[in-house]
């Protein structure tokens, strides 16, 4: 029994120490020329403008019902002018970041590595390589690169979603016109508050590209392999988000004091 726990904790830091040397090349890569615009267009295009979609409706429903909780808690003090305010703090801070992190890690993660798993059974990576291409350039420093510039973006777009859907529950609920729930909402917020909780969905998208990548790129068992490597992917980049979050919580009240 000892010898097969040792044997599956030596396993996991194998793989644990096998990603953070993936992630570490990665990121020695990403500013290393030649690069693939081509295939970084396309990518910002798959992953990012086609999530959108997903993004704007998620972050206009997560609105609506933050909407109404905050107003169900904050009527019991007469507090009631706070909603807005009180809404766009928590989208824009925590809400906001971490709901889009989950949506694309579901979306992104397990397309990247169901698509990379695929070139992996059938191949198609090994003969990228014996053509002189380099794989992981061209396979996963250019998804990297489409997910440090899309998650920032998709995530402004998810919290003003947000902030709309709050206001329509608002105006449906006491009649508040557009223009005092904006200035409201946007009376506590500037962009010490907006900056640091947005760039950190950039930790966000190279997580979820990293890892997801990594399981594409060892998947085997043919179509088997596949769908575990789609699955793994979805509960690797959500494990991983989420404990690096509260890190980055920590490291954000530590570099910018303002945020408090």
């Amino acid at each position: 029994m000892a010898g097969k726990v040792r044997s599956a904790v030596s396993s996991w830091l194998s793989q644990v120490g096998d990603l953070a040397g993936f992630a570490a090349r990665a990121v020695r890569d990403i500013p290393r020329p030649p690069y693939e615009f081509g295939e970084i267009l396309r990518h910002l295009y798959e992953l990012g403008a086609r999530s959108a979609p997903l993004v704007a409706v998620s972050g206009l429903a997560v609105g609506v019902v933050l909407s109404m909780h905050t107003r169900a808690t904050l009527e019991r003090f007469g507090a009631e002018s706070m909603i807005p305010a009180g809404l766009a703090m928590a989208l824009i801070r925590e809400t906001g970041p971490l709901t889009a992190g989950l949506l694309l890690a579901g979306r992104i993660g397990a397309g990247i590595g169901a698509e990379l798993a695929a070139m992996r059974v059938t191949e198609q990576i090994d003969a990228l390589e014996a053509i002189g291409v380099d794989s992981f350039r061209f396979l996963v420093v250019t998804r990297v690169i489409a997910c440090l510039i899309a998650f920032p973006l998709l995530t402004t777009i998810l919290n003003f979603a947000g902030i709309f859907g709050g206001f329509l529950a608002e105006t449906l609920a006491s009649g508040m016109s557009f223009q005092l729930y904006m200035q409201r909402a946007f009376a506590m917020i500037d962009f010490p508050t907006f900056l640091p909780s947005t760039l950190k969905t950039m930790a966000f998208g190279f997580i979820i590209a990293t890892a997801s990548s990594f399981l594409g790129f060892r998947a085997d068992q043919g179509t088997e392999g596949v769908g575990r490597a789609s699955t793994q992917s979805v509960v690797l980049s959500s494990v991983l988000l989420i404990v690096v979050n509260v890190l980055l919580v920590q490291l954000i009240f530590v570099l910018f004091p303002t945020v408090r």
